[in-house]
C-alpha cells in the first residue's frame, strides 16, 4: 500500500483578497499623502494634450511645458485667492446666516405640524439649531481649503509628472516589448481615461460657471463659492449635483424668502439635468457610464477609505477601474456589469465581430 501524501492548497482567491485588505488599509492610513498625489495625476492627465498639441505645432518643448505651466499657475492663483475671499467672508455671517436659517426650519416645522403633518421637529428639529448648522459650514468650507492648502504639492507633482509624460510611451514600449498589439491595451485605457476626464472636467466648468450666473442673477451671495462647489460635487454624478444646490437654496431662503428658495432650487434642477443628464452623456458616450449602485457604493467606499477627497475623486477611480477591466477580453464582463444599462444594450446590440468591424472603421 503505498503512502500517499496530502497537500493542502489555499483557495486561490485567498491571497488577492489578502493582498486588496492589505493595500486599502494602506491607502486609507496614508490618505494624506494619496490625495493630493491623485489630484496631481488628475492635473497632470488633464494638462498633458495641450502640451502634446503645443509640440505638433511646431513650439520647443521647453516653450509648450512653459505654456503649460504658467495656464495652470494664473488658474489655480485665481482659484485660490476666490476660494479664500469668499470662504472668509462667509465665515464672517456664518452665525447669522445659521440663526436665521434655524428660525425659518422652526417655523416651517410649527407650520407643518399646525398642519397634522406631523412634528419633524421632534425627530430632525433639534438637530437642526444655529450651532449645528454653524459647525456643518465650517468643516465643509474647511474640507475645501484644506484642498487648496495642498495645492503647492498638488502642483509641483503634477510638474515632474508633465515631465514624464514625452518620455512615457519610450519607456512603455521597451519595458512591454516593440509590438503594436502588446502597447495596444495601454493605449486604450490612457485614452479612455483622458477622454473622460476631458469631458467631465469640461462640462463641471461649464456647470460650475453657469450655477455662478444663475445665482449671481437670483440675487444669491457668494455665487462664485457655489459655483466652484458645483464644478467639484459635478464630479459625483447625481448626488453630487443635489449637495452642491443645499448651501445656495439655504443661503436663499435666508435672504430673499420661500419662493425665491424654490427659484434657486428649481434653477438648480434645470441646469444640472440639461448639462449632466441630456448633454454630458452625448458628449460621452453610454459606454464610459456607471450603474447608480455602483456609483452610490463607490462613493461611500473610496469615501471611507481617503475621506472627503476620496469622495470627490470616487466615480473618476471608479470608471479609470471600469476602463482598465474594459481593455481585456476576459474582464470585459465585469466592465459591463458596472455599467449602466444603455450602455450594456449597446454591447449586446454591437456583439462578436460585428463590433469589430465597428471598432475598425
Amino acid at each position: 500500500m503505498s503512502n500517499e501524501t496530502k497537500t493542502f492548497t489555499q483557495p486561490r482567491f485567498l491571497l488577492p483578497v489578502a493582498c486588496f485588505v492589505v493595500a486599502i488599509w494602506g491607502l486609507s492610513q496614508s490618505q494624506a499623502i494619496v490625495v493630493p498625489v491623485l489630484l496631481a495625476i488628475f492635473v497632470a492627465i488633464l494638462s498633458t494634450p495641450p502640451l502634446l498639441w503645443l509640440k505638433q505645432k511646431g513650439l520647443p518643448a521647453w516653450a509648450a511645458f512653459l505654456v503649460v505651466l504658467l495656464t495652470v499657475v494664473i488658474a489655480g492663483g485665481l482659484v485660490g485667492t476666490l476660494v479664500n475671499s469668499q470662504v472668509q467672508a462667509f465665515l464672517i455671517d456664518k452665525d447669522r446666516y445659521a440663526g436665521v436659517l434655524a428660525g425659518k426650519l422652526d417655523g416651517l416645522f410649527n407650520y407643518l405640524a399646525e398642519m397634522g403633518v406631523g412634528s419633524p421637529k421632534s425627530i430632525i428639529g433639534n438637530q437642526l439649531n444655529a450651532e449645528t448648522i454653524s459647525g456643518l459650514a465650517v468643516k465643509a468650507l474647511g474640507a475645501l481649503t484644506g484642498v487648496i492648502t495642498d495645492a503647492f504639492f498638488i502642483f509641483i507633482t503634477a510638474l515632474f509628472i508633465l515631465g514624464e509624460a514625452s518620455t512615457f510611451s519610450g519607456k512603455l514600449q521597451t519595458a512591454v516589448g516593440r509590438g503594436q498589439k502588446t502597447l495596444a491595451p495601454f493605449e486604450e485605457f490612457f485614452g479612455s481615461v483622458n477622454r473622460y476626464l476631458a469631458i467631465k472636467t469640461g462640462t463641471s466648468i461649464l456647470t460650475g460657471v453657469v450655477v455662478w450666473i444663475f445665482l449671481a442673477i437670483m440675487g444669491v451671495k457668494f455665487a462664485p463659492l457655489w459655483g466652484l462647489i458645483s464644478f467639484l460635487l459635478n464630479y459625483i454624478p447625481t448626488l453630487g449635483s443635489i449637495l452642491a444646490a443645499i448651501p445656495p437654496v439655504m443661503l436663499a431662503l435666508v435672504d430673499i424668502g420661500l419662493w425665491g428658495a424654490i427659484g434657486v432650487a428649481g434653477g438648480q434642477a434645470v441646469i444640472n439635468i440639461g448639462i449632466g443628464n441630456i448633454l454630458e452623456p452625448r458628449l460621452m458616450g453610454k459606454e464610459l457610464g456607471l450603474s447608480a449602485l455602483v456609483i452610490f457604493i463607490s462613493l461611500a467606499f473610496w469615501g471611507s477609505v481617503l475621506g472627503i477627497g476620496g469622495a470627490l475623486l470616487s466615480v473618476p477611480l471608479t470608471v479609470a477601474v471600469k476602463i482598465a477591466l474594459n481593455v481585456r477580453e476576459d474582464t470585459r464582463w465585469l466592465a459591463i456589469l458596472m455599467g449602466s444599462h444603455a450602455g450594456a444594450r449597446e454591447v449586446v446590440a454591437v456583439p462578436g465581430s460585428a463590433k469589430k468591424e465597428a471598432d475598425g472603421l
